[in-house]
C-alpha cells in the first residue's frame, strides 16, 4: 500500500507540473486578446493531456495555410507573397479605413496626410494591416482608437520632417545669398576701391560697404592699408629680428652663463612663455599647435617681436592677435601689421600694463556706458561689477578670444578703420545685446557670463546694437572724454 500511495503521489505531482506548463504557455496569448482562462485543479485529466500533446504533434507538421498568421506553437512559415509597395499599402489602408468609417466625412487630418509628400514607412508598415483572419478581430472602439493614434503619430512625424526640411532649405538659401553677396562685394573691392584707395577710402559708399564686412579674399590687403606702417618696418627688418630670435632659441638648449645680463633673461622668459601660450591659441582649429601648419609661423612672428621690442616682450594675448593676422596675411606682412597694431596708444597701455592709462580708459568707458545704458549701468554699480573684470580680456585679444572667429574678424574690419574707439563701442554693443539677461543676474553670474560669452552670437544683430551706441557725451567725443580724465 505504501508503494502504491507513493506512486500515486508522484503521478499527481507530474500531472500538476504539466498543467502549470500548459497554463503558462496559453496565458500570454489569452491576455493579449482580453480572454480569461480559468483552470480548475481537477479539470485536466490524463486523457485530455494526451489529446493536447497529440494536437501539438500534428501542428508541428507542415500544413497549407491560406492566410498565414500568428501561431501559438511551432515556427511561423515565411510568407510567400512579394513585398508590397509602400504607396500600395497606404492605398489599401485608406480603402479599409473608408469601409470601416462609411458615412463619416473626411477628417482634416486625413486631408493633411494626402497633401504631404513625406510618408514615414516604418510607422506605416507597423500598424497599417489588421490582425490575421485566424485571430479575434479588434473591437470597433479599439480599432478606431488605434487608427486615430496612428494618424496623430504620422501627422507629428510629417510636421517635424517638414519643419526640418524648411529649415535646411532656408539655411541653404541664406548660404547661397551670403556667398553671392561676398562675391559681388569682393569684385567691387578689387575693381573699384583698392585701385583708388587714397581717393575713395573715406567716401560714404565705401564706409557702408566696410560696415557690412570686408570679403575674406581682400581682408588682409584692406587691413594692411587701414593700419598703415608708421613704424616703417620692412621685410628685411623682420628677417633680422627673426634671426636674432632663432639665435636666442638655440641658446635655450645650452646652459646659461653667469655673464648674461638681466635684459637677456627677461627676453628669455618671454621666449619660453611663447611656447606655452601658442598651444592655447585657437585650440579648436588645431593649426597653431605643435605639428600644425601655422605653428612655426606664429612662433616666428612672436619671437621676432620680442627681439624688436624687448622693452615690451611677450604678453599673454598677443598670440591671438598674431594668429588672426596670419590667417589673413603673409608672414612678413602679418608681422608689420602686428607691430603697428601693438604700437597704438590703447594697445601699448594695456600690453605695458600702464595702470594709470588703463584706469583712464575704464573711466571714459563708464561715461559712455551710463549715457547709453543707464539701467544696466546702475545694475553693475549696485553689484560692484567694474569694467576691468571683463574689458581687459576683450581689449588684450581684440575680441579674437571672446567672440567667434568670423565675428571677431568683422569687428577687426571696423576697428582697423575707426581705431580704439570701436573696441569700446563694441563692448557697449555686447552689453546692449545681452542687457535683459544681465539685469537678472548677480555679480558672480554676470562676471562668468561676460568672461565667457555664448558660442553663437548673431553677427548682424550684434552690429545693429553697436550701431545704436552713440559715442558722444555732452557734445564730447571719445578722444575728448579720454583726454579729460
Amino acid at each position: 500500500p505504501m508503494i502504491i500511495t507513493h506512486t500515486l503521489q508522484c503521478f499527481t505531482s507530474l500531472i500538476a507540473l504539466v498543467r502549470r506548463q500548459v497554463v503558462n504557455a496559453f496565458l500570454p496569448f489569452c491576455c493579449c486578446y482580453n480572454e480569461l482562462i480559468i483552470v480548475h485543479s481537477n479539470s485536466v485529466s490524463f486523457s485530455s493531456l494526451r489529446s493536447l500533446f497529440a494536437r501539438r504533434v500534428k501542428e508541428n507538421q507542415p500544413v497549407e495555410q491560406k492566410d498565414p498568421g500568428w501561431k501559438l506553437f511551432g515556427k511561423v512559415p515565411l510568407r510567400e507573397s512579394p513585398l508590397k509597395d509602400p504607396k500600395k499599402i497606404q492605398k489599401e489602408y485608406e480603402t479599409k479605413s473608408g469601409r470601416a468609417g462609411s458615412g463619416n466625412p473626411t477628417s482634416p487630418r486625413q486631408s493633411v496626410r494626402k497633401n504631404l509628400d513625406f510618408e514615414p514607412l516604418s510607422t506605416t508598415a507597423l500598424i497599417l494591416e489588421d490582425r490575421p483572419a485566424n485571430l479575434p478581430a479588434k473591437p470597433a472602439e479599439e480599432a478606431q482608437k488605434h487608427r486615430q493614434q496612428y494618424e496623430e503619430m504620422v501627422a507629428q512625424v510629417k510636421k517635424r520632417e517638414l519643419k526640418e526640411a524648411q529649415r535646411r532649405k532656408k539655411q541653404l538659401e541664406d548660404r547661397c545669398k551670403l556667398e553671392e553677396s561676398i562675391g559681388t562685394a569682393a569684385q567691387t573691392w578689387n575693381q573699384d576701391i583698392l585701385p583708388n584707395w587714397s581717393t575713395v577710402c573715406t567716401s560714404r559708399r565705401v564706409r557702408d560697404l566696410w560696415w557690412q564686412g570686408i570679403p575674406p579674399s581682400v581682408r588682409g590687403k584692406v587691413w594692411s592699408l587701414a593700419v598703415g606702417n608708421d613704424l616703417n618696418i620692412t621685410h628685411e627688418l623682420y628677417n633680422i629680428c627673426l634671426s636674432r630670435a632663432k639665435e636666442k632659441w638655440k641658446s635655450t638648449a645650452t646652459l646659461f652663463t653667469e655673464t648674461e645680463n638681466v635684459g637677456s633673461s627677461d627676453r628669455e622668459s618671454s621666449l619660453e612663455l611663447i611656447k606655452l601660450d601658442i598651444s592655447r591659441t585657437f585650440p579648436q582649429l588645431c593649426i597653431f599647435q605643435k605639428g600644425g601648419p601655422y605653428h612655426d609661423v606664429l612662433h616666428s612672428i612672436l619671437g621676432a617681436y620680442t627681439c624688436y621690442r624687448p622693452d615690451v616682450g611677450y604678453v599673454q594675448g598677443m598670440s591671438f592677435i598674431a594668429a588672426v593676422l596670419i590667417l589673413n596675411l603673409d608672414t612678413a606682412d602679418a608681422f608689420i601689421a602686428f607691430a603697428n597694431l601693438l604700437n597704438k596708444p590703447c594697445q601699448m597701455a594695456f600690453f605695458r600694463v600702464d595702470h594709470s592709462l588703463m584706469l583712464t580708459y575704464f573711466a571714459a568707458f563708464e561715461v559712455f556706458f551710463e549715457e547709453n545704458l543707464p539701467k544696466l549701468f546702475a545694475h553693475f554699480k549696485k553689484n560692484n561689477l567694474t569694467p576691468d573684470i571683463y574689458l581687459i580680456d576683450w581689449i588684450f585679444t581684440l575680441y579674437s578670444k571672446s567672440l567667434p572667429l568670423d565675428l571677431a574678424c568683422r569687428v577687426w574690419d571696423v576697428f582697423c578703420r575707426d581705431g580704439e574707439e570701436f573696441l569700446f563701442r563694441t563692448a557697449l554693443g555686447l552689453l546692449r545685446l545681452y542687457q535683459d539677461v544681465l539685469t537678472s543676474m548677480d555679480f558672480i553670474h554676470m562676471a562668468q557670463f561676460l568672461t565667457r560669452l555664448p558660442d553663437l552670437i548673431p553677427a548682424d544683430q550684434l552690429f545693429q546694437h553697436i550701431a545704436a551706441i552713440h559715442m558722444t557725451s555732452r557734445n564730447r567725443k571719445w578722444a575728448q572724454v579720454g583726454f579729460f580724465f
